[in-house]
């Protein structure tokens, strides 16, 4: 017999990151919650956002509230189109000539071709060319959509999502209206490496599984430039069901939504990956500096393009074999075989605390557990956090 029931934290935590800079430098920190019971604990502190930058000892602090900033929020997103082959770049034309591209709330955007960019792109950019000369797919990320600032990359490929080909992808430096999982703000400076793009399936079944093969082609992408470049093994890890951990520590996460239209799932997916930000926990050149002594850094354009040339590899196996194919793999990258974890049952007016141990997953996604009585459990995550 298989029970149910859902995985909930015992402590629930603010979180409050900030690094100082010097006084003549304002700096902006994030304050999240994950719960509404969180945001009423933190809800006296806004009052923050409406007064001068703060200062502590020699330093100055400006904080935010859900990582938005007033006066990102007025201008225009500017939105650079290009492609792989001729075929892409074809609809790339159309769709600026058509102006069809929008953004969600009336946000005004500005489309550009490629090939009509003036201004050279700023070295700490996002290197377009870069990227599709490094790409060797049939399908995924042929088509790029690439931003220095912008709303949100999930949100602008779900808003124009039927009028993308399959497998478009948009690339932010930065973005000022980021979310993660239940609508949680994401924090989204630069020298995060941040995009979405779109899938399309057939079976409902197994759409829960694909944030997996996301997650797994991530850790495997940056294997693969590693290996490339001569540089050391970075052992990123999995943690269930859609974060990525180096040496114990969060370096990015993924967000796949789906809407349901004439018989097919329309499926957006987000990554973020934190390539460049020592603060507010690590990044991946920062381990890197610390293992090896030579100035070669990942690339954003390398690994966004080892990303998809291994997704699309995985996603073929995933829809002809199905998720067994990859399973072995996963488990050699996820931090859970075998942990021992407590779970929350409400009994009546009681909480009532049990031990599991995880076995795998179940065949619908879910963590798959077994008690110390030898029953097995199905657990799900509870919304915010596991």
């Amino acid at each position: 017999m298989l029970l149910t029931t859902c995985l909930r934290f015992v402590s629930p935590q603010i979180s409050f990151s900030f690094r100082f800079l010097p006084k003549t430098t304002p700096f902006s920190a994030s304050l999240s919650c994950n719960n509404r019971s969180q945001s009423a604990r933190v809800a006296a502190l806004c009052h923050l956002l409406k007064q001068p930058p703060l200062t502590i000892g020699s330093h100055q602090l400006l904080l935010s509230f859900g990582g938005t900033f007033a006066m990102e929020t007025n201008s225009p997103c500017t939105l650079v189109l290009c492609g792989k082959s001729s075929t892409e770049t074809e609809i790339a034309k159309s769709l600026k000539e058509n102006s069809i591209i929008k953004l969600p709330d009336g946000h005004e955007v500005s489309v550009l071709l490629q090939s009509e960019m003036v201004m050279p792109v700023k070295q700490d950019s996002f290197n377009a060319k870069l990227f599709i000369n490094s790409l060797s797919t049939e399908q995924f990320g042929r088509f790029l959509i690439w931003s220095p600032r912008l709303t949100s990359t999930h949100d602008a490929v779900s808003h124009n999502f039927c009028e993308l080909p399959v497998g478009a992808v948009c690339v932010a430096d930065s973005q000022f209206k980021g979310r993660g999982r239940s609508k949680n703000a994401w924090e989204s400076p630069k020298g995060c490496l941040m995009f979405s793009f779109t899938v399309q399936m057939e079976e409902g079944r197994i759409v829960p599984l694909l944030q997996y093969v996301v997650s797994l082609a991530v850790t495997e992408a940056i294997k693969d430039v590693c290996n490339i470049n001569g540089l050391p093994f970075l052992d990123v890890k999995i943690k269930w069901p859609n974060d990525l951990y180096l040496n114990g520590l969060k370096v990015g996460g993924i967000l796949s939504t789906s809407t349901y239209k004439a018989n097919k799932f329309n499926i957006s997916v987000g990554i973020g990956l934190n390539i460049d930000n020592d603060e507010p926990t690590t990044c991946l050149n920062a381990v890197l500096r610390d293992l090896v002594s030579s100035s070669v850094q990942l690339k954003k354009e390398d690994i966004a393009a080892a990303f998809f040339n291994k997704f699309e590899r995985f996603y073929n196996l995933f829809i002809h074999q199905g998720f067994k194919s990859l399973e072995e793999l996963y488990y050699r990258t996820w931090l859970h075989s075998g942990q021992r974890i407590i779970i929350q049952e409400k009994n009546e007016d009681e909480i009532v605390e049990n031990v599991v141990t995880i076995q795998g997953l179940t065949s619908s996604g879910y963590l798959l557990a077994i008690g110390d009585d030898s029953q097995l459990c199905e657990l799900h995550p509870d919304g915010n956090r596991y």
